[in-house]
């Protein structure tokens, strides 16, 4: 019977959120994109998700978070608790979309140096400015080559290589990529015989960055582990508390769900404040 009444909320939130999941018409499409769904779609494209959408991500965050709910709620029958984790299966897709676009971050970081230092031997070899990219399509790290490829077929279709940039900067969406075909873009625009030497430069900056970032990160990973340990550990204890009868009739009294939620507004700001503390400043992208 639980189940069933659980299933049945699950559908009724659904059919809430339905309006704003499958819009009726296509007005929402001309629309421009708040800054939230600018900054989820870029999320998606650091994350290497380019064919997932939007109203995807949100469909399956709320199937996760009405699933999650109610088997909480069956096996540890506290609806504060249910509650608190459906929050977090709702959560935790875009959650995931930021860690996988975060270490797809770390780990192009240490590429783009090779990426230049092959433009460079492009550009010298005496070859055109796009045909230089197509052979990063061939030649460069293998993490970028699948942009780089997208970015020789539109430029074989269109030839427009301002166009063709455009998108290969969506692609990418990084910041280190922005700066460098931007000043490509500028080259092939105004001109210059100084393009070798500034990329050169631009590849001894980049080693000399990804080098500190990776002490830095290295020096920091034990505290932050520790920290997310400190914050996991009150409510793993919760957990197996709740599990009891009596401790779950103490948890569903009034008195009980003000416990939970007061814990649950300390852990959120004090993760937070962790995560604030621990943090190293992103570069932003001033050139997308």
């Amino acid at each position: 019977m639980i189940l069933v009444l659980g299933v049945t909320l699950g559908l009724g939130l659904l059919l809430v959120v339905s309006p704003v999941v499958w819009p009726a018409g296509r007005g929402r499409e001309a629309r421009p994109e708040g800054r939230m769904s600018a900054g989820l779609r870029e999320r998606l494209a650091q994350a290497g998700l380019h064919s997932v959408s939007i109203t995807a991500l949100v469909l399956v965050s709320v199937i996760a978070a009405l699933v999650v709910a109610a088997l909480c709620f069956v096996l540890v029958p506290v609806a504060a608790i249910a509650l608190i984790a459906g929050l977090v299966a709702l959560a935790l897709p875009a959650m995931a979309v930021t860690w996988r676009a975060r270490a797809r971050r770390r780990a192009t970081r240490v590429l783009w140096p090779d990426v230049v230092d092959h433009l460079v031997s492009a550009v010298r070899s005496g070859l055109a400015l796009p045909d230089s990219l197509v052979t990063l399509a061939h030649s460069g790290p293998v993490a970028t080559r699948d942009a780089f490829a997208a970015f020789e077929r539109e430029y074989r279709a269109t030839g427009n290589f301002g166009l063709c940039v455009d998108d290969l900067k969506r692609r990418l969406a990084d910041p280190v990529a922005d700066r460098i075909l931007e000043t490509l873009r500028m080259s092939r625009e105004v001109g210059g015989s100084e393009l070798t030497t500034v990329l050169r430069g631009l590849a001894a900056y980049l080693r000399q960055e990804a080098a500190i970032r990776a002490e830095v990160e290295a020096r920091q990973s034990w505290v932050l582990n520790a920290a997310k340990l400190g914050v996991a550990a009150p409510w793993v204890i919760l957990l197996l508390l709740a599990t009891r009868p009596e401790a779950a009739r103490a948890y569903n009294s009034p008195g009980g769900v003000t416990i939970i939620v007061a814990g649950l507004v300390v852990t959120v700001i004090a993760y937070r404040v962790m995560l604030g503390l621990g943090r190293i400043p992103e570069e932003r992208r001033w050139f997308s």
